[in-house]
């Protein structure tokens, strides 16, 4: 137990920040784990130790009262409802995995609206409904499929070949960036691991190519965010089993957003390459046709694996599960015979399947330890009211669905601050889907915009979990070549860029036809 208090003030300390932890693979979990704030030691101090003692006592204090005013009271049902989200997020901020907190804090809340036969009967049932649907195994398959792509060096091809077409022109190699991002997008689902991939080839090109520390890193973040928005996306999958839409559809909508949002970027990186050529400069690297051919060759690979899955979905040929399944096949298969480790035999073949498949099944487990807790949320949310009680009040205040959108960018902007961005999703649909439907809001549309803004909230400070993978990288004299690079430079090396991306979410909020036509236009089924 103090070992336990000692674990919990070193997380908690006023000298760190406070991140809900994600769901990662074990690699990306070694990253952020030496990346977050809380990996750092607290600064010695009286003060400081007093700070964590009043944090630790403050926390469980009003943990514990809710837990009993749910437990022995006889609270109103909207109350119940409202109790149970914050008595989630405190289990949350104290290091509880999002899942358990969810399925801990729902579980309270229905004993205090239902008593132990609606507590039996939602456990019984919520354990088992959410993990067997037959949509929601898109979740494992596209997992595997950007796991074996990642392993496979197909990262590193990529960056290569568009190099040798873009790396000339100003701001060139953080276009390749961009651009390679957004290809790697159509074919991995996982924005940190996507992230770290590039940020180990794409930064030490650019320092070492003359741009600034805080153009490279925030360049490089922000091609990483492209990973949820163009499918495969698992969190376009997650939000489409909590706002039970379509999952075909739902990945459709993400192509054409997430296309805009790279030729944001693109537009960008070109004014500053143009404009401030000190910051982004030219390349000088000159490519025969011939190289740059060879190039592209070698991520054929990478354009087959997206042409299975995102042609298979368009085309109605396949389902997204079935999609999803052929294409994780063709990607360990064509990561296997691509890679660059030197490696042969079938024993080596077998390491190689094996390695893929533990870090896609402990991520996939996360990803569906989730759902179910979302699910007991969902339940608490709809028998206490607590949504139609927000759709009333919004109602009531006139709002319609501009202004209402506009409110939820400012509180998704603060989540981001300080959640993860499974999290947020979880948490937030099943409370405003009520409200977005009264107003008229497609909820299709609201899953790009939604997934934009969570993504954004990955990058931004104190507490985006990006933004400190990409510092930590950073951090390698491998990759800054002695070149020293703060938290600060990282922080405002990505603010441009988010201000851009908010540009993008405020813009299909008036013009949310770009969202919609294409899954309009494609018989999609689940």
């Amino acid at each position: 137990m103090r070992k336990r208090i000692r674990a919990l003030m070193a997380a908690t300390s006023p000298n760190t920040e406070m991140k809900v932890v994600p769901v990662l693979s074990t690699a990306e979990k070694t990253e952020v784990a030496t990346t977050s704030p809380a990996a750092a030691p607290a600064a010695p101090g009286k003060s400081s130790q007093i700070g964590s003692w009043a944090w630790v006592i403050a926390l469980f204090g009003g943990g514990l009262l809710i837990a009993a005013y749910l437990l022995l009271g006889d609270p109103d049902r909207v109350v119940v409802g409202a109790l149970t989200v914050v008595l989630m997020l405190i289990l949350m901020l104290g290091g509880i995995h999002i899942g358990l907190a969810m399925v801990g804090a729902g579980g309270l809340g229905l004993y205090s609206l239902g008593g132990a036969p609606a507590l039996t009967t939602t456990l019984e049932q919520g354990t088992f409904d959410p993990a067997a649907t037959w949509q929601l195994s898109v979740i494992p398959t596209f997992i595997l499929m950007g796991t074996a792509l990642w392993k496979s060096g197909l990262t590193s091809r990529a960056f290569e070949a568009a190099k040798m077409w873009l790396g000339n022109v100003p701001g060139g190699l953080a276009l390749t960036t961009t651009i390679s991002g957004a290809g790697l997008a159509a074919s991995s689902g996982s924005t940190i691991a996507l992230t770290h991939a590039l940020g180990r080839v794409a930064i030490p090109e650019m320092l070492r190519a003359g741009y600034k520390p805080g153009f490279a890193i925030g360049s490089t973040a922000m091609a990483g965010t492209l990973g949820q928005l163009i499918p495969p996306s698992v969190l376009l999958v997650v939000y489409a089993g909590a706002a039970q839409t379509s999952v075909g559809s739902q990945l459709m909508a993400g192509i054409i957003p997430g296309l805009i949002l790279a030729l944001a970027f693109c537009l960008y990186i070109l004014a500053v390459g143009i404009t401030r050529p000190a910051t982004a400069p030219r390349t000088r690297q000159y490519f025969t046709l011939r190289q740059k051919m060879k190039g592209l060759v070698k991520v054929i690979p990478l354009a087959v694996v997206a042409f299975v899955v995102i042609g298979g979905i368009a085309s109605g040929l396949f389902t997204p599960t079935e999609s999803a399944a052929i294409g994780s096949v063709v990607a360990l298969v064509l990561g296997w015979f691509t890679r660059n480790d030197g490696s042969n035999g079938l024993k080596d073949f077998f390491a190689y399947v094996k390695g893929v498949l533990v870090v896609a099944t402990v991520a996939s487990a996360g990803i569906f330890l989730l759902l179910i807790g979302v699910h007991i949320l969902t339940r608490v949310v709809t028998l206490s009211r607590l949504a139609n009680s927000l759709t009333d009040m919004i109602l009531d205040i006139g709002l319609n669905a501009t202004g209402f959108l506009l409110i939820l960018v400012l509180l998704y902007l603060l989540l981001g601050m300080f959640m993860d961005t499974m999290a947020i999703i979880l948490l937030t649909v099943p409370i405003l889907a009520a409200p977005l439907m009264a107003l008229g809001v497609d909820m299709i549309w609201f899953g790009i915009f939604l997934v934009i803004m969570v993504e954004i909230g990955m990058v931004t400070p104190p507490l985006g979990v990006l933004s400190f993978v990409i510092h930590r990288i950073a951090q390698d004299r491998e990759v800054n070549h002695g070149q020293p690079i703060s938290l600060t430079t990282t922080f405002l090396g990505v603010m441009p860029f988010v201000g851009v991306a908010l540009g993008i979410a405020v813009l299909i909020i008036f013009v949310p036809d770009l969202v919609t036509w294409l899954p309009g236009q494609l018989s999609v089924s689940n």
